[in-house]
């Protein structure tokens, strides 16, 4: 809450992005909320390990360690819009068992807990019991990189398919299909911090996670969410 709210002020005063490495653009909210996060996990727990997508990283004592995104969507957040989110989940012995996803521009937080379902705010939530792909919403992210996919040249012609086709926002695409507002979510490239929570609240809400090869990892470099009755087709389209 404290760094959604410490980002939120940044965004009313207007922020000028840097450019990282990688061509992705970065904030003083980005790395000043980063701080602030480590800074309160540290201080109640300093043994557990850390990483944070704008550099921390510090090796865990005890098997536990915190996943940090501070600003998920740094190009929505720049722009002015409200998708952006504060992303962090906790693992323990390598499994993430606890995450939240908050949207403080939107006044809403997500979050799981393992084997305890997930929530909006305080109510559960739960994907949606559409079961064909001609009545499914699909989230499509990093559509301008996805040319590098063995898939990419069959990908327009199968979103054709569905229903209908929204490309939001990463994090906030992923939640829509947790609360039932979607039935399927490809992120294109993304890294443990952008999926971590992510990944908890999807199985707690009742989809499935998967890596484009078949796999279900929040290091897999990439993701898909849907609802169980569209996996088969799902991993039919990717081969996986």
């Amino acid at each position: 809450m404290h760094a959604g709210e410490l980002s939120l002020g940044y965004q009313a005063q207007g922020v000028r992005p840097e450019q990282k490495p990688d061509l992705s653009p970065v904030t003083i909210a980005d790395k000043e909320a980063e701080k602030l996060i480590v800074k309160l996990i540290s201080e109640v727990f300093p043994d557990d390990g850390l990483l944070g997508e704008e550099g921390t990283e510090r090796k865990s004592m005890n098997g536990r360690r915190w996943i940090i995104d501070p600003v998920d969507g740094t190009r929505d957040f720049v722009r002015g819009y409200d998708l952006w989110a504060v992303l962090i989940g906790f693992e323990v012995d390598g499994e993430v068992v606890a995450g939240v996803a908050h949207f403080p521009a939107r006044k809403q937080m997500y979050s799981a807990l393992k084997g305890s379902g997930a929530w909006l705010n305080e109510k559960p939530i739960r994907i949606s019991e559409i079961t064909e792909i001609s009545q499914a919403l699909l989230c499509v992210n990093g559509l301008n990189t996805m040319r590098r996919q063995k898939f990419a040249p069959k990908i327009v012609d199968w979103m054709s398919r569905f229903w209908a086709v929204r490309s939001f926002g990463g994090a906030f695409d992923a939640m829509m299909l947790c609360s039932g507002h979607a039935e399927v979510w490809i992120e294109n490239t993304a890294k443990p911090w952008d999926l971590a929570p992510l990944k908890l609240i999807a199985e707690e809400s009742g989809a499935r996670f998967l890596n484009f090869d078949g796999g279900s990892s929040i290091s897999g470099g990439n993701a898909m969410i849907c609802v169980p009755a569209l996996e088969p087709a799902i991993r039919q389209f990717f081969g996986c």
